[in-house]
């Protein structure tokens, strides 16, 4: 079985999506002059403004600490620490790469969640990709919704939403205090309940005081692992982009990488983690009480450059300069925490455990929603109550699977889900190209 997904996952995650995903993102930011460079500080201004008198369901602070929710999770430490594992440390060069395209596709993805949002029965906001597929494209298009809907869906049950994230909880739980994978998991799906049977409000609720505090521990963290090995940084950033070009060779426990290794495995890491492309973020986004695409595109843009730019660096870094790297059998989590206990010993180790399980399960409630509102156009809101139900039975279910299989999964129906979006990205982009343009110029 393992091997038959491993060959289904290189198919789908070969080079013409890959080109695809990076070649969206550089098409947007060449088309609008290096957008995500010259708009960042106005990004970041607009998050702090916190205008809430738009049509939506949370401020868009709340839209994007849910849309950070879903996308700072374990791809931050666990998929980083995979990445340069397996392609070396250039792979973290190719994440950096993705990241900055993939702010100006972020962009693109949080305009036109605004642009063509709508309302359930229930008279909450409905947005995202199946809706901007079918109001921006037209209803002959619809197939195209229909299939990306699904794509989220299955993420939300067998990838990123539930899977990944659990196993990620109960393995670094099990490591550090022996805790029972089943009982962890059984215990997690019944607090996911209580959270997600509030809906977004209550999603956002949490995600607004768990991820501001989640990501400065954890950058806190991270710089004080790199400011104590402060010499050996410049000459790992050489490492980093010399190896993105030049195969890296085999070194201690590293078996060495090719550049063909490096690029693969960071731009798919990098994605993972971002999600820049995949049309998760514009579910969220979608809800956000702004009626200007322009500006929520802006603030959604911030999301990629927090999680990549900022977070997986530093995981990253950290990882390179301790040397862990290049130790025999670390890899995933126990690699990212041999990085901290190096420095902080056993509470640092610790501590990163705290941060994995606070990533992965704001990862989770994230998910729930952006699976919630796939489901919801593709068979109504009569339905949530299901949804929601076997949600929370594939949250129970996350501590009884193989690490192999789940992370093949996820990356598998991720592709999926990009596809379709993308396609929307392009067709609707001179829409998006000439509105942006307009705003500026009025403005």
């Amino acid at each position: 079985m393992l091997e038959l997904l491993q060959r289904v996952n290189s198919l789908v995650w070969g080079p013409p999506l890959l080109m695809l995903l990076v070649g969206t993102g550089v098409y947007f930011t060449f088309r609008m002059g290096l957008f995500q460079v010259r708009k960042l500080p106005r990004a970041f201004r607009l998050v702090l403004s916190d205008d809430a008198s738009g049509q939506g369901d949370v401020s868009s602070f709340a839209a994007l600490c849910t849309a950070l929710a879903a996308t700072v999770g374990t791809g931050n430490i666990v998929g980083v620490a995979t990445a340069i594992k397996t392609g070396g440390p250039g792979a973290l060069f190719w994440m950096w790469v993705a990241a900055f395209f993939g702010m100006a596709t972020k962009y693109a993805e949080g305009f036109l969640a605004i642009k063509y949002r709508t309302k359930d029965a229930n008279g909450q906001v409905a947005g995202g990709p199946m809706h901007y597929i079918t109001l921006g494209m037209g209803e002959k298009w619809k197939p195209l919704a229909v299939f990306f809907a699904i794509s989220g869906v299955l993420v939300a049950f067998l990838g990123i939403g539930t899977f990944a994230q659990v196993n990620s909880i109960t393995s670094s739980l099990e490591n550090s205090f022996a805790f029972s994978p089943q009982i962890v998991s059984m215990i997690l799906a019944v607090i996911v309940a209580l959270i997600i049977f509030g809906g977004i409000e209550s999603i956002s609720k949490v995600s607004t005081k768990v991820v501001p505090f989640m990501a400065l521990l954890y950058i806190a963290a991270t710089l004080a692992l790199l400011a104590v090995n402060v010499e050996q940084l410049v000459p790992t950033l050489v490492l980093v982009v010399k190896s993105a070009f030049t195969p890296t060779a085999a070194l201690g426990g590293f078996a060495g990488a090719s550049v063909r290794a490096a690029i693969q495995n960071g731009i798919a890491r990098g994605v993972f983690s971002n999600e820049s492309g995949l049309g998760s973020a514009p579910i969220a986004a979608a809800a956000a009480k702004s009626n200007q695409p322009v500006e929520q595109g802006l603030i959604s843009m911030i999301g990629t450059f927090i999680d990549t730019i900022i977070i997986c660096s530093l995981t990253g870094l950290s990882i390179l300069v301790t040397g862990q790297w290049t130790v025999e059998g670390l890899q995933g989590a126990p690699l990212t925490q041999a990085a901290f206990a190096s420095l902080f010993g056993t509470p640092g180790a610790l501590a990163l455990t705290f941060s994995l399980v606070l990533f992965a399960f704001t990862t989770i409630l994230g998910w729930s929603y952006y699976g919630e509102r796939c489901f919801e156009f593709l068979f109504g809101t009569r339905f949530i109550l299901l949804y929601r139900l076997v949600f929370i039975a594939m949250v129970a279910l996350g501590g009884f699977l193989h690490l192999d299989v789940i992370w093949v999964i996820a990356d598998i129906v991720n592709g999926l889900m990009a596809l379709p979006n993308l396609i929307a990205l392009l067709a609707l982009s001179p829409i998006i190209i000439r509105e942006t343009r307009r705003y500026f110029k009025d403005k």
